[in-house]
């Protein structure tokens, strides 16, 4: 059975949040939330909130062992950009992306 997790409207890049989600791709649970308290940055924080809210999805709703679950599919999508304008050279005006992402976390029993 499988059971997913959405974090929507992220405000982190996507191209960092795949080194996060490429570490914990296809792991066992347990070992995917080790990897991810020991990373010291904000990608990994909202990695392991959408990994912890998975397996409460799957231990409450659907009645699976905790123990038993594993990393099925993880991904990240890229969501909508926010457009700023900040000042640039020679009295120009640049522009300036704030890239945003969703988070998706599929989890399963073995």
């Amino acid at each position: 059975m499988d059971v997913k997790a959405i974090a929507k409207e992220v405000r982190i890049s996507p191209i960092r949040l795949r080194l996060m989600v490429d570490l914990v791709r296809g792991k066992n649970v347990n070992e995917a939330i080790n990897i991810l308290t020991n990373y010291n940055s904000k990608s990994a924080k909202v990695v392991l909130k959408v990994v912890n809210s998975a397996v409460a999805n799957a231990v409450n709703n659907n009645n699976l062992n905790a123990d038993n679950l594993y990393i099925k599919d993880i991904r990240v999508d890229m969501a909508s950009t926010l457009k700023r304008r900040v000042p640039g050279s020679r009295g120009k005006v640049d522009k300036f992306y704030h890239r945003r992402s969703h988070v998706t976390v599929v989890v399963s029993e073995r």
